[in-house]
């Protein structure tokens, strides 16, 4: 009889390091606070329903269009409004969404050690759609936005290379947001303030 040719087993490799205790949710979930006090946090780590959100690599259309939108707004915004990229927005006890974009409001605080706002204090936010969070993008935020009662809310897709804005707006009466219009090569409006922007120069730099 022929014998059969051992096979060698081997044990998987230990884990490098153990996760930290903060990973594992406690039975109620995480609140809006726990952001600021969870060590080692991933950068803009958001709260969606009590659950930790870590957002992965964004491409370049996501960068490029957030950072030239941001720049143009700019040009119009009222002198006591002010606007943010990279901050989270305090919506509810257990909700803490980092929009890409927000438009802060004359009222909201003037602290320089404030890391996060209520959405009073907001009066519209943005998200650049990316792969990663495009669920998140077009339908649970825009739920909790409206929910908070932030007015205004925009979406932007990519569409044929370029960046696209869908333009909503809240219905007090439910709470929930109105599509206004959809604006491919010129956003023009008159609400939050009045603004006239050519979208097809926001990606100019992407293409190059």
């Amino acid at each position: 009889m022929t014998a059969l040719p051992q096979r060698t087993i081997t044990e998987p490799p230990p884990p490098s390091a153990e996760l930290p205790d903060w990973v594992f949710p406690p039975p109620q979930g995480f609140f809006a606070e726990d952001l600021d006090h969870l060590p080692d946090l991933p950068a803009h780590t958001e709260l969606i329903d009590g659950s930790l959100v870590f957002v992965g690599p964004r491409n370049l259309f996501h960068h490029v269009v957030s950072r030239e939108l941001r720049t143009a707004l700019n040009h119009f915004l009222p002198a006591d409004h002010e606007i943010l990229g990279q901050m989270t927005v305090k919506l509810g006890a257990r909700q803490r969404p980092e929009p890409d974009l927000i438009v802060l409001g004359p009222d909201a605080p003037d602290d320089p050690d404030v890391t996060c706002y209520d959405a009073a204090d907001v009066l519209l936010t943005v998200e650049v759609v990316s792969k990663e969070s495009e669920l998140r993008d077009r339908q649970r935020k825009p739920v909790l936005y409206a929910e908070a009662g932030i007015p205004h809310f925009w979406l932007v897709e990519e569409v044929n290379g370029r960046p696209a804005v869908y333009v909503h707006e809240l219905d007090p009466a439910t709470q929930a947001y109105i599509a206004t219009g959809v604006h491919h090569d010129r956003l023009k409006l008159m609400v939050p303030f009045d603004l006239d922007i050519d979208l097809t120069t926001l990606c100019s730099s992407h293409t190059r």
